[in-house]
């Protein structure tokens, strides 16, 4: 099982703006509303790979019961603690010529929340994988990634941690199964300015020389880097797409990589995996869907001039007949078309 954790959820209100003056007042063309949060949107690409998952976190006020009535419609099982006062943040994502945001806070969380979290934590248990992924809110200390997998060592848990700065640093001394930075968030940690996969190699080896085991380094259009807790590097391009929106890229590579990991996959080949995942979210307005991750992970290993695996391409083939026969076309008829 893959238990997702998320700290500081959100609502993403996404607006196309036919102009942005400021002072001035600005019409959209058109809205969308996802619901966000690093841990909630490993689950969501999860959940579309039928990977069986679990989203926990902490949530708020009515944008927070909107968060849960929504996993619960798509189908994605949650465990969040309530708060009896403040609500989930909204994070407003102004999608024009040059993509604009401005992220809520987040609501105050006392202790005793934090405690309750720590008891549900509970369910978590030897085989399983725990993510811990994204910021937190203010009133949460920066070791709190720390307190949640000390409580949870020698359980045979798997850890993931995708969190920036201290929080990630804080983090590695737990010795987590991947860690999965971007080149920018590297740069920040060295105070460097790494932009390609060769060049995050070194900074890799010192977060890994701080406890983590895999280091994936996301470098957006550049590629991506795989530093294995076997010493071997790995570096992966990324396949030519539109970008349509950035966000939830990087969750998407963390749900890819463990999805075949978890499979039983090798590093290289869940790495390509990864990578596709995140390329497709980058080319789609939320979250991917399997069509999309299937083309992309189809044109990566093209373009990288390799042969799928065969147990890949099945899976792909697989995906497709159920797709069609959802749509009420049956696959016999689709074969024949060939």
């Amino acid at each position: 099982m893959i238990y997702t954790m998320t700290l500081n959820p959100a609502l993403d209100y996404v607006m196309h703006p036919n102009t942005l003056d400021m002072g001035f007042t600005n019409r959209s063309s058109s809205e969308e509303l996802h619901c966000g949060g690093n841990g909630i949107n490993v689950s969501t690409l999860l959940k579309e790979l039928d990977k069986v998952t679990v989203a926990m976190g902490i949530v708020g006020g009515f944008t927070g019961e909107y968060l849960l009535s929504d996993l619960q419609r798509q189908g994605i099982p949650s465990n969040f603690v309530k708060l009896d006062s403040g609500f989930t943040r909204i994070n407003v994502k102004l999608n024009g010529i040059v993509m604009t945001m401005v992220n809520g806070n987040g609501p105050r969380i006392p202790e005793k929340k934090v405690d309750e979290l720590l008891e549900r934590m509970d369910v978590v248990g030897s085989g399983d994988t725990l993510v811990l992924t994204g910021s937190i809110p203010s009133s949460l200390p920066e070791d709190i990634y720390t307190r949640l997998m000390a409580q949870l060592a020698g359980r045979g848990i798997q850890f993931v941690v995708d969190a920036p700065g201290q929080l990630l640093m804080e983090a590695i001394k737990a010795q987590p199964f991947l860690i999965k930075p971007n080149n920018h968030e590297v740069g920040r940690i060295f105070d460097a300015n790494p932009e390609t996969p060769e060049e995050c190699i070194p900074f890799a080896k010192k977060l890994q020389d701080g406890g983590a085991r895999n280091v994936i380094v996301s470098c957006g259009g550049a590629g991506s880097l795989l530093l294995d807790e076997y010493g071997a590097e790995h570096i992966v391009p990324t396949a030519k797409i539109r970008l349509v929106n950035a966000t939830g890229a990087g969750d998407s590579m963390v749900a890819g990589f463990l999805a075949k990991t978890t499979a039983g996959y090798d590093y290289d080949t869940a790495l390509i995996y990864a990578s596709a995942c995140g390329t497709a979210t980058a080319a789609s307005k939320g979250i991917a869907k399997r069509a999309t991750i299937d083309r992309v992970v189809t044109a990566l290993y093209k373009k990288m001039g390799r042969e799928m695996p065969a147990s890949i391409a099945e899976e792909i083939q697989l995906a497709r007949h159920k797709e069609e026969a959802r749509e009420g076309k049956s696959s016999w008829l689709a074969d024949s078309d060939q």
